[in-house]
This record gives C-alpha cells, sequence and structure tokens, in this order.
C-alpha cells in the first residue's frame, strides 16, 4: 500500500493513520538464523532494473541465545552478515556469521563468553571458585560483535559495531578475513558505526579518548583513501581535531555526526558513559555496557563545530534542551549557517533502556505500553551561526529565510537553539534516515528516506520532502522492513532518480516469509520484490556496493 500526504501544518505526522500489530509478527525479527551454505536464488516478482548491479550488504544479530542462555538487548545477538546480489534482473541471497572473536568463543565454549551491550557474560562454571574470583579482576573485554553497519575502507570492507574493533570481511564470499583494533592505530577508544566517507574514499570518524590531564575528550580520525603504494589506509589514519568533553570523566554516547566541506558537527547529547563503573564496577560486579550509562539531567545538549581542513575548533558555545541522538541526516553550509538535521528523541532518558527484547517481543498492547513512557521522536532542523556580533545580544542571529528555526545570543556569549520541526507523530519516528548520499552529503538537498517506527516496530517505509514537509509511504499489513538503501540510477538527472532497497519480513503471508523490495525512489511504488524461503532477522544498517 502506497499513500502520499500533504503537509497540514509546520508540524507533518503520518495523519493519524495508527496501524495496529495485535498479530505480533513483528516478534519474528528476533528470532535466531541459521547461515547459508551458499548462496539462494530468489523468486523475483515485478522487474528488477538492468541498470541495478552489485550487492545489498548488511548487519543485524542473527543469534539471539548460546545454548541456554539469551542475550538481554536488541544490540546483543551475534553478527549475522547479509547480501543479496543483483546481476541481470536476478537476485540471489546470502549469510554468514561474522567469525568475530565473540562467536568463535562463544560456539567454541556453548556459552556466552564477552559480555555485549545488555547481557553479562558470566566465568565459565567449569572452572573452581578461585579461578572464577581471579577472572572478575582480569579487566574489561571489549566486544568485537560487528553487527551495527559495514563500510570500505580503501579496497577492503569491515562490519563493526561502536567499540575499537572492526573486522574485516570479504564482501563476495562473506568469509570473516580478520579483526583489527583501531586502537592500534589512533588515539581513540571506539569509534561509531557510521563513518562519513567521501567520494574520493577518505574515511572520517568520531571516538571519545582521553585527552589533557587525563579528562575525557572526543577525536575526529581521518583514514586517507588507498594512495599508489597500496599501503593499508588504516596505517595512515590521523586526529584531525579533539573536541572538548562536557563532564571531564563521563563522555557522551556518540553514535553518529555531521559532516560538510569546511566542517564537522558533534552534538554532545545528556547520555553519559560513566567511567568509573565502566572500568571498576565492570570488574568487580558484573556489569554490562548498559549497566554504565546515566542521564545528565540539566546539562541540556551542547553542539561543538571545527573547522574541517585546518582542524581547529570554532570558539563558539551552541546550546539547546535535551535529546538522544542517533542519527544525523545531512548536514550543509549557506550563508554563514550550517544547518544541522537530525532525527531526535526528546528528553534526556536514554533511549535504549526501551530496547530490551524482552520489551520488542511482548504482545501490541504491551509493545505500546511501553513506548509511550520512552521519548518520543522528533525529526529537527537546527540552525548554527558560524560568526556573532555581541551587539546583537538577545536577538536571532538566523536571517535564512526558508527556516523557522532560531539561534538566539544570549549575555553569556552562549547561543540558545531551537528547532524548526520537520516531522513529528505521536510514537511514530522517522529513523534509519538515508540521502542520495554521494552527491548531497554536506550540500543542500531535498529529500530524506527513512524507516517509520510505530511504537519502536518498524511498519512502514518514507520519503520526506525536506522542505515542504510532504511525505510519501510505503506500508503493507503485516510486514516489516529495514533501514531504506538509496540507489542512485548511474545516469540520474534529478536527486531522487533510482531506486529504495529494503528488507522485510512479512510472516504468515504464503510460504516465502521474506523478500527484498525494490521502489521507486519517485513515489515509494513497488517497483518488483525478490521472495526468499528462509527467515530474515533484523537488521540495522548497510550499504549498496556497486558491480
Amino acid at each position: 500500500m502506497l499513500y502520499y500526504e500533504m503537509p497540514s501544518s509546520c508540524i507533518m505526522g503520518y495523519s493519524g493513520k495508527q496501524v495496529e500489530h495485535p498479530a505480533g509478527g513483528y516478534k519474528k525479527l528476533f528470532e535466531t538464523a541459521e547461515e547459508l551454505s551458499s548462496p539462494v536464488t530468489a523468486h523475483v516478482t515485478g522487474r528488477v532494473p538492468t541498470w541495478l548491479r552489485g550487492s545489498l550488504l548488511r548487519c543485524g544479530p542473527g543469534l539471539f541465545e548460546v545454548g541456554a542462555e539469551p542475550f538481554y538487548h536488541l544490540f546483543d545477538g551475534q553478527a549475522l552478515l547479509h547480501k543479496f546480489d543483483f546481476k541481470e534482473g536476478h537476485v540471489t541471497y546470502h549469510r554468514r556469521f561474522v567469525r568475530t572473536d565473540a562467536y568463535v568463543r562463544a560456539m567454541t565454549e556453548k556459552r556466552i563468553v564477552i559480555t555485549e551491550f545488555g547481557t553479562y557474560a558470566y566465568p565459565d562454571p567449569c572452572k573452581n571458585i578461585f579461578s572464577r574470583f581471579f577472572s572478575y579482576f582480569k579487566g574489561v573485554e571489549v566486544t568485537d560483535n560487528a553487527l551495527v553497519n559495514v563500510y570500505p575502507i580503501g579496497e577492503d570492507y569491515y562490519a563493526c559495531t561502536e567499540t575499537n574493533f572492526i573486522t574485516r570481511i570479504n564482501p563476495e564470499t562473506l568469509e570473516t578475513v580478520k579483526q583489527v583494533d583501531l586502537c592500534k592505530y589512533v588515539s581513540v577508544n571506539g569509534a561509531t558505526a557510521h563513518p562519513h566517507i567521501e567520494n574520493d574514499g577518505t574515511v572520517y570518524n568520531i571516538g571519545n579518548c582521553f585527552g589533557k590531564n587525563f579528562a575525557l575528550a572526543y577525536n575526529i580520525i581521518r583514514i586517507p583513501p588507498l594512495q599508489a603504494d597500496k599501503e593499508d589506509p588504516i596505517n595512515k589514519s590521523e586526529v584531525v581535531v579533539q573536541f572538548p568533553c562536557s563532564d571531564r570523566f563521563k563522555p557522551s554516547y556518540v553514535h553518529s555526526f555531521g559532516l560538510t566541506e569546511n566542517y564537522i558537527v558533534f552534538v554532545e547529547t545528556p547520555v553519559k558513559i560513566n567511567l568509573f563503573k565502566f572500568l571498576s564496577a565492570w570488574s568487580l560486579w558484573g556489569t554490562n555496557y548498559m549497566d554504565c550509562f546515566e542521564s545528565n539531567e540539566t546539562m541540556g545538549v551542547w553542539l561543538h563545530v571545527a573547522e574541517k581542513k585546518k582542524g581547529r575548533l570554532l570558539n563558539i558555545k551552541y546550546r539547546t534542551s535535551a535529546f538522544n541522538l542517533f542519527h544525523h541526516i545531512n548536514t550543509y553550509e549557506d550563508n554563514g549557517f550550517l544547518i544541522v538535521d537530525l532525527c531526535t528523541w526528546k528528553g534526556f532518558e536514554f533511549v535504549y533502556n526501551y530496547l530490551y527484547l524482552a520489551n520488542l517481543r511482548a504482545n501490541w498492547d504491551e509493545v505500546k505500553r511501553q513506548a509511550e513512557k520512552a521519548p518520543q521522536p522528533e525529526v529537527r532542523r537546527y540552525v548554527l551561526p558560524l560568526t556573532f556580533d555581541k551587539a546583537n545580544t538577545g536577538k536571532n542571529l538566523v536571517t535564512l529565510p526558508y527556516t523557522t528555526a532560531t539561534a538566539t545570543l544570549r549575555s553569556d556569549e552562549t547561543i540558545w537553539l531551537e528547532p524548526e520541526v520537520i516531522f513529528s507523530g505521536p510514537r511514530h519516528a522517522f529513523e534509519f534516515p538515508q540521502i542520495n548520499y554521494k552527491k548531497y552529503c554536506g550540500k543542500p538537498y531535498t529529500y530524506a528516506y527513512g524507516l517509520g517506527l510505530n511504537h519502536f516496530v518498524p511498519d512502514k517505509l518514507c520519503k520526506l520532502n525536506i522542505k515542504t514537509k510532504e511525505t510519501w509511504v510505503w506500508q503493507e499489513p503485516d510486514s516489516y522492513p529495514s533501514e531504506p538503501i538509496f540507489v542512485s540510477h548511474p545516469d540520474a538527472l534529478e536527486e531522487d532518480d533510482g531506486v529504495v532497497l529494503s528488507i522485510v519480513i512479512s510472516p504468515g503471508v504464503g510460504p516465502k516469509p521474506a523478500y527484498l523490495l525494490i521502489l521507486s525512489a519517485k513515489d515509494m511504488s513497488e517497483v518488483a520484490r525478490a521472495e526468499v524461503e528462509v527467515n530474515i532477522p533484523v537488521t540495522f544498517h548497510g550499504m549498496f556496493k556497486r558491480a
């Protein structure tokens, strides 16, 4: 089902279209899957564009328990790498588990060995009491469970999570090649799963680090493109600039950041990592990553800007009210301003508190009840002035005619930001945003594509006109899509010339429980689907690799 909506006001929502899921088909997203020994042929209905040649690569959890030991959080299951191949109108599907240390050791010892995001790995019960006791003091063993995203560095491809470990994979066979520890090359304690990759192959990322006087800070790292000497670009990683931390011992959780031709934007939220708990309580009391998060209820949100080429911080203090942030949509420059478009969740409480599998697998009424207590989603535009005059204290500094966002200079020389709301619907999120990245990242743009979350259940795909707030929606009953991936037509003349790809599960709708959906990026109408006879568990992020 496809529908189009005109904005009825400055706030764009879903016009009250409430879809219910009493059958609970979404629970199939969180079921363990077996890997495949070889690719399987998908049954295609419709016509796959002949120009669509390459591979859709996606990551997500595929193993939700080891023996009798369950994983508890959405971000705990062991990494499963998926691939849909497109060639001359035909489609195949393949998947394999990423052979991380966490996975291999779990399979070998038949138990959870390494602590994950929301699941603690208890010591081996077969050890005697003394060796079990001393195992608590061995320090933090960081997971390498690469279930979040996959991206290129040079000629290689890496699956990743949000720690210091990334895992090189073979994009053709899906075999695991090797683990890489970023700490050995650059000063970061971890790195996000959302690097920015420029058209020449340069990779930018952000991670927290120890700065001056042992205080926490955030480093922007740069990995250059492959050079003529063919040396691994990771060997040439460097720190571009360091952002200060609002609390010297409690860095904020960082999932993504903004990048333009000349600037880097880092949004520091009130969701904090308690470093003391991470380093001490972990070893002594058996906590997991989730136990180390806390919210600063008074700081609001701080935004930091740096000049990308000079590696210099902009000495301007941007402040706004509290929100959670996981995904930037886009950031661009316009006449002395930075436009920063974000998928926010209002308030300081950590949204991940609501993503335990027990919540997500609950019956529909309970899913709704939990979601109603959680922070509420909103797509927002913030506008950051790059300069200011003290004479304008108390005034709105934003002079762009096309936005209602404001930036008010205060007497203490902080700039208080109020957003323009681009999209808002009660307990309906526009999340996992994608744009025509290669041509429009860091530049003025019109369209964004997102996954529609209905009380955290993914049940629609959306196209959003950022300028007019119009939306186009694809939705079918008891169908649960994944992050939409935009693939541009090779001869595209317009921003939205291309297709949108998404993996959809449709339990109980015939013998083929999952399919790869191909939509027109113009109007979100169906072009084709490629059905497979196996269930496909939830995937988070991925990419299209052209042939």
